[in-house]
């Protein structure tokens, strides 16, 4: 669907100029789109800035990526890109750098986290546009039948797993690594098991031991012995499990913001943890971003940055976080959700979001490695596989890919 939010065409006139903005729909219908929300920055930075048009186009996820790559591709960049990745045109020098077109202040607000995140080669390309980050999530009812407090420890999983499984939950503990968001639920227990994606220099260290120790006892202590549900974790996508949570049938699972709010409508009342770890609760969570970035080609830097710096108020940034139930990407913001009361359900995942760890979105051969663990890491937990040999295979796809570039 495409809003034109200028209020004229396309074209500049007297001086003026348009900046052309692509932007995903995290809306999950009509109701709540993000047009409304684009309409309100586009309307309000055009207010204050005369001479500056905004034309918006937002498009679904399912399209967004290649819509932009392709309009790239034929010379007809937008001056204003939200999607899921920048590190390809970050590499191909398609990209201001953020301190090309930032005040020194929206630059040095990011989280810095997530500011690092998007750095290619030490330099800021990806402007982190929304996060989000998981926590344990548990099933407070269930558990309190079960007479279970929330677990700390893999083995308090193990333990917990074991005991609502005796009492007929269908998913004790629900392990989502089929295609749809494997990467994910893979990051999220490396991490616990202290390991994770690359190693200390940024290379992909997926077979590392630590992580193969990890999917040994995933399927030795959880999916061999029958406590993940019905379901093999490899045929399991996130949305299927989540979809069980907020019916009652999971006791145990990895969750988001936007999980917590779906299952308190469906009255699931939810318990929400850190990331259990081998010894205690993990210190490192994932997270997630998504991002906005400035092509080159029309030459708009100065009006890109303004946008920018407009768009990256407070009241911008926690207007469409709040709306999805998703997280700031600034310190200024993230503080003030801290301290409203009326955020109070959000606090333990801003809190995890300081230390979190992210995808290596840097690399531009992370979108290979990607698909490369999502097509198999199903395959470690079957039954009679060597988790070893898996993460052998994605780890050498993963170095292969980041050899070519």
């Amino acid at each position: 669907m495409t809003a034109a939010l200028s209020g004229c065409g396309g074209g500049s006139d007297g001086g003026d100029v348009t900046l052309k903005l692509v932007a995903a729909d995290y809306g999950t219908g009509e109701a709540n789109k993000s047009d409304k929300y684009w309409d309100g920055v586009a309307r309000g930075f055009e207010a204050s800035h005369p001479g500056i048009k905004v034309d918006v186009t937002v498009l679904p996820w399912t399209d967004i990526d290649r819509k932009v790559a392709e309009m790239v591709k034929a010379g007809k960049a937008p001056d204003i890109a939200q999607i899921g990745a920048y590190a390809d045109y970050a590499k191909a020098g398609k990209l201001y750098s953020a301190d090309q077109m930032l005040s020194v202040r929206t630059q040095a607000n990011f989280l810095p986290v997530l500011a690092d995140a998007g750095r290619v080669s030490q330099v800021q390309y990806g402007l982190p546009f929304v996060a989000s980050t998981r926590l344990l999530f548990y099933n407070k009812k269930l558990f309190g039948q079960a007479g279970l407090d929330a677990p700390k420890t893999w083995s308090d999983i193990a333990s917990d797993a074991a005991a609502l499984k005796q009492r007929g939950v269908k998913f004790p503990f629900a392990l989502p690594l089929g295609q749809e968001e494997s990467q994910a639920e893979t990051l999220m227990w490396l991490l616990s098991g202290g390991g994770g994606y690359t190693d200390d220099v940024g290379s992909y260290n997926i077979d590392s031991e630590e992580n193969i120790k990890t999917f040994d006892w995933l399927k030795s202590n959880l999916v061999d012995k029958g406590l993940v549900g019905p379901v093999a974790p490899g045929k399991l996508n996130r949305a299927k499990a989540f979809e069980a949570f907020t019916s009652g049938d999971v006791g145990m699972l990895n969750g988001h913001p936007t999980l917590m709010q779906e299952a308190q409508k469906k009255g699931v009342d939810v318990g929400m943890v850190p990331l259990p770890g081998i010894t205690g609760p993990s210190t490192s969570s994932m997270g997630v971003a998504d991002w906005i970035m400035g092509f080159k080609q029309n030459d708009h830097r100065v009006e890109v940055g303004k946008f920018f710096d407009f768009m990256f108020s407070d009241k911008n940034v926690i207007d469409f976080a709040d709306t999805y139930d998703l997280l700031p990407v600034t310190d200024s913001a993230s503080a003030a959700m801290e301290t409203d009361p009326k955020y109070k359900p959000l606090y333990k995942f801003l809190d995890a979001l300081q230390g979190a760890q992210l995808y290596p979105f840097g690399k531009t051969s992370w979108a290979q490695a990607s698909e490369s663990i999502k097509k198999n890491i199903g395959e470690a937990v079957e039954p009679g596989a060597k988790p070893e040999s898996v993460l052998a295979r994605i780890a050498q796809e993963s170095t292969a890919a980041e050899s070519a570039e």
